[in-house]
C-alpha cells in the first residue's frame, strides 16, 4: 500500500496528464459514436421539418433515410481522412500541438451541430459530423502514441490500457446524458451533440501546462535539455540516465533516416510482419460482432419483453459493464499476458454469440429464453472488455521497434534499407 501511495505522489503530474489526454482523446470517440443513436429520431424529424418549411413538402422516407445515412457515414469518412494525415502532423508538429489544433477543429464542429437547430440548417450537422470525424481520426492515433511515449516502463502497461478505459467511459457518458431525464429529448438533442465541444475546450485549456513527449523532443527536435526536463516534470525528480541513454541509442539508429509514406510502407517487405499483425488485430475488432450487439441491443431487449421505459437504463448497464471489465483487465493483463486474453476473449465471445443466436431462435417457444438473451449480452460485453477491448491497446504500441522504456510511433527498417516509417 505504501508503494502504491509513493508512486501516486511521484507520478501525480503524469496521471493528471493521462486524464487530460483521455478526456480529449478516445473518450470523445466513444461519446460521438454512441450519442448519435440517441439523437437519431430527433435529427430526422428536424430534417423533415426544415425541408417542409423551405420547400413546402415533406421528404420521402427514402430520401430522409439517405440523408440520415450520409450524416452517419460522414463521420467515418472524416475519421479515415484524419487517420491518414495524423502520422504526418504528429511527426512534423509534435503530438501536443497536433492535439491542441484538433481541439480547435472539434470546437468548430460542435458549434455547427449545436447551432444547427437555431439556424434551421441540417447541412450544418453534415459539416459538423464530418469535422468531428476528422478530429476522431487524429486524436485516436495521437492519444495512444502520446500516452505510450510519456509513460515509464513500470507504468507502461497500465497507461496503455487507459485509451480503452476512456473509450468505454465516453460511451457510458453518452448513454447517461442521452437519457430522457437529461439531454435525450427533442428540445435538447443539439445540446447533447455539442457536449464533446466542452470536453475539447477543457483539453485545450489544460494540455499546454504539460510537456511534449520526451522521445519526440530528443529524436525529432534534438533537444536533450528539453527531453530531460520533460522526464522530470512527468516522472518526478530522479536519475533517468538509463532511459535517456536508450533514447540516444535510438537517435543514433534513426540518424539520417527518411520518413516513408503509406505506399512506400506497403512496398517494404521488412515491415510486413508488423502490418499483417496490426491488420489482423484491427479486422478482428471490427468483425467480432460487437457492432451488431451494440446497434441492436435495444431490439434484443424489446424481444425479451422488457418495458420501453427501462431499456435505456439496461443499455446503460451494458456500457458500465464494459467500463468495469476494461478497468479490471488493466490489473490482470500483465499476469496472464496479452495473447492469452485476446484469444481467450475471442473464444468466449464466439461461444456467447452461438448461445445468443440459439436463445433468439427459441425465444418464441420458451419464454424464459428471452431473458437469457439479456444475460448473454452482458456476458458478451464483459468478455470483450476483459479480452480484446483492452488487450489490443497494449499490443499495438509493442508492434513498434522502440526503446524498451517507451512506446513510440516508429517502425525501423533493417540497416540494409534504413528508413523511418511513421504510421
Amino acid at each position: 500500500m505504501s508503494g502504491f501511495l509513493s508512486d501516486l505522489v511521484q507520478y501525480r503530474k503524469l496521471l493528471l496528464m493521462i486524464v487530460v489526454l483521455g478526456i480529449g482523446g478516445t473518450h470523445l470517440s466513444g461519446f460521438q459514436m454512441s450519442v448519435i443513436n440517441y439523437t437519431s429520431p430527433y435529427i430526422q424529424k428536424f430534417i423533415n421539418e426544415t425541408w417542409l418549411e423551405r420547400y413546402g413538402s415533406v421528404l420521402h422516407q427514402e430520401t430522409l433515410t439517405l440523408l440520415w445515412s450520409v450524416i452517419v457515414s460522414l463521420y467515418c469518412v472524416g475519421g479515415m481522412m484524419g487517420c491518414l494525415c495524423s502520422g504526418y502532423l504528429t511527426a512534423k508538429f509534435g503530438k501536443k500541438k497536433c492535439l491542441l489544433l484538433n481541439d480547435v477543429i472539434l470546437i468548430i464542429a460542435t458549434l455547427h451541430t449545436g447551432l444547427s437547430r437555431t439556424a434551421k440548417s441540417f447541412e450544418m450537422i453534415l459539416v459538423g459530423r464530418f469535422l468531428e470525424g476528422i478530429g476522431a481520426g487524429i486524436h485516436l492515433s495521437t492519444h495512444v502514441q502520446y500516452a505510450g511515449e510519456i509513460s515509464p516502463k513500470k507504468l507502461r502497461g497500465f497507461i496503455n490500457v487507459t485509451s480503452s478505459v476512456f473509450f468505454a467511459l465516453g460511451k457510458t457518458v453518452a448513454r447517461i446524458l442521452g437519457l430522457r431525464d437529461l439531454l435525450g429529448t427533442e428540445d435538447t438533442w443539439n445540446v447533447l451533440l455539442s457536449f464533446s465541444g466542452l470536453v475539447a475546450l477543457i483539453q485545450l485549456l489544460f494540455l499546454p501546462f504539460f510537456p511534449e513527449s520526451p522521445p519526440y523532443l530528443l529524436l525529432q527536435k534534438g533537444d536533450k535539455a528539453g527531453c530531460l526536463k520533460a522526464m522530470k516534470q512527468l516522472w518526478g525528480e530522479g536519475n533517468y540516465h538509463t532511459e535517456f541513454e536508450d533514447l540516444m541509442k535510438e537517435k543514433a539508429i534513426t540518424k539520417g533516416t527518411k520518413i516513408m509514406n503509406v505506399l512506400e510502407v506497403l512496398r517494404e517487405p521488412s515491415v510486413y510482419p508488423q502490418l499483417i499483425t496490426m491488420l489482423l488485430l484491427l479486422l478482428s475488432l471490427q468483425l467480432c460482432g460487437l457492432s451488431a450487439i451494440t446497434f441492436y441491443t435495444s431490439e434484443i431487449f424489446q424481444t425479451a419483453n422488457l418495458r420501453e421505459s427501462i431499456i435505456p437504463y439496461v443499455s446503460l448497464g451494458v456500457s458500465i459493464s464494459e467500463l468495469i471489465s476494461v478497468i479490471f483487465c488493466s490489473s490482470i493483463i500483465d499476469r496472464f499476458g496479452r495473447r492469452m486474453l485476446l484469444c481467450g476473449g475471442y473464444l468466449l465471445m464466439a461461444l456467447i454469440l452461438v448461445l445468443l443466436e440459439t436463445s433468439l431462435l427459441l425465444s418464441d417457444q420458451f419464454l424464459w429464453m428471452r431473458y437469457c438473451s439479456v444475460v448473454l449480452i452482458f456476458l458478451f460485453i464483459i468478455a470483450y472488455g476483459i479480452g480484446p477491448d483492452a488487450s489490443w491497446s497494449f499490443l499495438l504500441p509493442h508492434l513498434y521497434c522502440c526503446p524498451d522504456h517507451f512506446s513510440g510511433s516508429y517502425l525501423h527498417i533493417p540497416p540494409r534499407n534504413k528508413r523511418e516509417v511513421n504510421l
